[in-house]
């Protein structure tokens, strides 16, 4: 069993940078793909990164590369999404989450955290 808590979420302007941080709780942290989705108001969950067990390979949304950054300390038990010249758009819940095998744009990612809010103002 994993459980996951994001932080870091928050209110801030348009162009500016927010470090979101995911907690997990489990001795296998380091066996599970990891990523992050996001969910604005009236629209589906979407992917936005993830990051595979070793930490070595990421996949990132085409409409936040070079923006965004995964990363995870398998020794902290952490994942992270540091994410820099935000946008409107930008504007979600940022949900946490963990999967056994590859790191996917599927949501089929077998644990959840409850989500952090981020709202980007213009």
């Amino acid at each position: 069993q994993v459980q996951l808590v994001e932080s870091g979420g928050g209110l801030v302007q348009a162009g500016g940078s927010l470090r979101l941080s995911c907690a997990a709780s489990g001795r296998a942290f380091g066996r599970f793909a990891m990523g992050w989705f996001r969910q604005a108001e009236g629209k589906d969950r979407e992917f936005v990164a993830a990051i595979s067990w070793s930490g070595g390979s990421t996949d990132v949304l085409d409409s936040v590369k070079g923006r965004f950054t995964i990363s995870r300390d398998n020794a902290k038990n952490m994942m992270y999404l540091q994410m820099n010249s935000l946008k409107p758009e930008d504007t979600a819940v940022y949900y946490c989450t963990a999967r056994r095998g590859m790191a996917v744009r599927r949501n089929d990612y077998d644990y959840w955290g409850q989500g952090t809010q981020v709202t980007v103002s213009s």
